[in-house]
């Protein structure tokens, strides 16, 4: 017995070809995705999602991240629950004269990264410091009250 086509079969008759159907929303995927990343070419926004170091030490729970040539007026920390967001902006420009000519850059960075933390922390007391392009976060643990147990009469 031979496969493919018979002379009985649907898509002869009608004439369509599943695999030529893939073929075509292939291209027109290949196409859609090239006309967005030459759309975000031309952005100069940036936005990185910084690796974090979650440790616990003691009573606190401690997160590291790297945010280099960020300064400290330009990062943003929200904590709620035990949910972390942090985000910063950056904006430098620089400016060359020479003899004919004027050359002006400008670049602008964000950072943004969320994630949970591995237990309840208190938001009032948490401390952060930016050294040299590291940021870190110290939470005090949440005092967790024990479960109290209910008796049934």
């Amino acid at each position: 017995m031979k496969f493919g086509l018979t002379p009985w079969s649907p898509t002869r008759v009608s004439g369509w070809d599943p695999f030529d159907e893939m073929k075509r929303m292939q291209e027109r995927l290949n196409r859609l995705f090239a006309e967005e990343g030459k759309r975000s070419e031309m952005l100069d926004i940036d936005t990185f999602s910084p690796l974090v170091d979650i440790k616990e030490k003691d009573n606190n729970i401690i997160v590291t991240t790297d945010l280099p040539g960020v300064e400290k007026k330009d990062v943003n920390i929200d904590i709620k629950e035990n949910m972390v967001w942090i985000s910063a902006n950056t904006h430098k420009e620089s400016e060359e004269e020479k003899e004919g000519y004027l050359m002006r850059e400008r670049s602008y960075n964000r950072f943004a990264r969320a994630f949970n933390l591995p237990a309840a922390v208190k938001e009032e007391d948490a401390s952060a410091k930016l050294e040299d392009g590291v940021l870190t976060i110290t939470l005090p643990k949440a005092e967790i009250e024990e479960k109290r147990r209910i008796m049934i009469e």
